[in-house]
């Protein structure tokens, strides 16, 4: 996939647990499995300011573009 997420990086280094970010961002932990599985489709904005606040981080903390097209062709 051309976007990664690196959450759950950011949850080990600041010591914080997928349940507690949960009840901070107000999402289920379905929902944040899926995103930190990488299988999300989207995430709205309002999920990841929220994220990010509670993180102190930065978007790009989270979500990496790794340079390729999802479908394999290149630019």
């Amino acid at each position: 996939m051309a976007i990664t997420v690196h959450l759950s990086e950011l949850l080990k280094e600041r010591g914080m647990t997928a349940k507690e970010l949960c009840a901070l961002v107000g999402i289920t932990e379905a929902n944040l499995s899926i995103l930190r599985s990488g299988k999300a489709s989207g995430v709205r904005f309002h999920t990841i300011n929220r994220i990010c606040y509670y993180l102190n981080c930065d978007v790009g903390d989270i979500l990496r573009f790794d340079g390729r097209l999802e479908d394999g062709h290149e630019m």
